[in-house]
C-alpha cells in the first residue's frame, strides 16, 4: 500500500477510503441497534402473549402442556431480551472502536496536512529561486555576447556578474537542500502514516467482520434456545393422554354411575294416608275426589251381586309358595254406618275404618284380596294402608 500512493491525490484517495470505511462501520451500528430494537420488542411482545394467554378451563395433562407451553413462550421472549441486551454491547463496543480509529486518524492526518504544506511551499519558493538563477545567468550571458559584438565596455564587470550569480545560485541550491530534507521528512510521515492507514483498515474489516460472525452465531444460539424451548415443549405434549383426561373429567364431575330413575305418577291418597287418617284435614284437600271413591266403595259394599262373585269368602285362598302375606289397615268408614251390611255380597268383605286385614293378593284391576277374621274378600286397594 505505500509504494502504491506517493503523490498526494493517491494519500487523498486513500483518506476517502477511511472515510467510506468509518461510514460502514455507523451503518453496522444502524443495523445491530434495529436489529436489536426489533429483538427486544419481539421479547416483550411474546411475554405479554404468554402472560395474556388462557387456558385456565382446560384440565389434566393437556392443562399442563398448555401451562408448559406459556411457560416457554415468556421464556424465548426473556431470551430474545437477552439478546437485545448483546446487540446493543456489540453496538457500544463499534462505537468505541470507531471513535479510537477517528481520533488516531485524525491526529496523522494533520501531521501529513503540514509537512504537506511545508513541502508544497518549499518547493514554490526552489522553483521560483531555480528560475532567478537561470535568469542571471542569462542575463549575464547575453551582456557578454552583446559587449563582443559591438567592442563597446560592458556596464558590469564580470566579477559583479558572477557575484549576483553566485548569490542567485546560493539561494537556488540552498531551497534545493531544503526541499529535500521535507521531502525526505515528508517521505518518513507519509510512510508512518499509510503505515497507520493500513492498520486502521485491516482492523476495521476484521472488526466488522467478526461483528457479522459474531452477530450470526448470536441468532444460531437463539435458534437453539428457541428450539430447546418448544422441544421442552414437545416432551410435555409426548406425555398428553386424551383418555386420562377424559377420566380425570369424569372422576371430578360424575354424579353417578346410572342414569336418574324416570319419573312415575304417584297418586296423592296412596303417599299421603297419615293425612287421611286424620279425618277431615286429609278430606278437605280432595272433597270431591275421595267423595266419589267413597260412595263407589260404599255401593260395591251395600250393592247387589249382579256384578259377579270373584272369590267367595267360604273358600279357601291358597296362597304363592315362599311369598308372605302382608297386614294393611283400611283408613275409611262406609258413609253411612259405621259398619257395612255386606252379607248378600258374597265376594266383598264389609269393613270400618281402622279394622286390620291381611293382603293375600294384589290385583292389578286396583281391588285387593285380604282377609280378616278368617273370613276374605275384595277391597279397594287404595283404601289401605300399612
Amino acid at each position: 500500500m505505500i509504494w502504491d500512493f506517493w503523490c498526494f491525490p493517491h494519500l487523498v484517495a486513500v483518506i476517502q477510503r477511511l472515510n467510506d470505511g468509518r461510514r460502514t462501520c455507523k451503518d453496522m451500528e444502524e443495523l445491530l441497534k434495529m436489529r436489536a430494537s426489533a429483538e427486544e420488542k419481539y421479547g416483550k411482545e411474546l411475554i405479554t402473549i404468554a402472560r395474556k394467554a388462557g387456558g385456565l378451563y382446560e384440565i389434566c395433562t393437556l392443562r399442563t402442556s398448555f401451562d408448559e407451553m406459556k411457560t416457554q413462550i415468556e421464556n424465548t421472549g426473556n431470551l430474545h431480551i437477552q439478546l437485545s441486551g448483546l446487540l446493543k454491547e456489540e453496538v457500544k463496543r463499534m462505537e468505541q472502536f470507531r471513535e479510537r480509529q477517528k481520533e488516531q486518524r485524525k491526529k496523522f492526518e494533520a501531521i501529513m496536512e503540514k509537512i504537506q504544506k511545508t513541502k508544497v511551499s518549499l518547493y514554490k519558493k526552489t522553483i521560483e529561486s531555480k528560475r532567478s538563477y537561470e535568469q542571471r545567468c542569462k542575463e549575464a550571458d547575453d551582456a557578454e555576447q552583446t559587449a563582443e559584438k559591438t567592442g563597446n565596455t560592458p556596464t558590469s564587470t564580470p566579477k559583479q556578474i558572477e557575484k549576483v550569480n553566485l548569490v542567485c545560485e546560493k539561494q537556488y541550491i540552498s531551497n534545493i537542500e531544503q526541499l529535500d530534507k521535507v521531502r525526505q521528512e515528508w517521505e518518513s510521515t507519509h510512510i508512518d502514516s499509510c503505515e497507520m492507514f493500513q492498520q486502521q483498515e485491516e482492523d476495521r474489516l476484521s472488526v466488522l467482520r467478526n461483528a457479522l460472525w459474531v452477530h450470526c452465531n448470536h441468532l444460531s444460539m437463539q435458534s437453539v434456545k428457541d428450539d430447546e424451548c418448544y422441544e421442552n415443549v414437545r416432551k410435555t405434549l409426548e406425555n398428553c393422554d386424551i383418555n386420562a383426561d377424559n377420566n380425570c373429567f369424569v372422576e371430578s364431575k360424575r354424579t353417578s354411575s346410572s342414569p336418574p330413575a324416570p319419573i312415575e305418577y304417584q297418586n296423592y291418597y296412596e303417599r299421603n294416608p297419615a293425612a287421611e287418617r286424620n279425618g277431615s284435614a286429609g278430606f278437605v284437600g280432595g272433597v270431591m275426589k275421595r267423595f266419589t271413591n267413597i260412595s263407589r266403595f260404599s255401593n260395591l259394599l251395600q250393592g247387589s251381586s249382579s256384578s259377579g262373585s270373584k272369590t267367595s269368602i267360604n273358600e279357601p285362598i291358597v296362597q304363592p309358595p315362599g311369598k308372605a302375606n302382608k297386614v294393611f289397615q283400611l283408613t275409611l268408614q262406609c258413609l253411612n254406618d259405621d259398619r257395612c251390611d255386606c252379607e248378600s255380597h258374597l265376594d266383598e268383605l264389609c269393613l270400618s275404618a281402622g279394622d286390620v286385614v291381611v293382603v293375600l293378593e294384589e290385583g292389578e284391576d286396583g281391588w285387593w284380596m285380604v282377609k280378616r277374621n278368617g273370613l276374605t274378600g275384595l277391597v279397594p286397594g287404595s283404601y289401605l294402608a300399612k
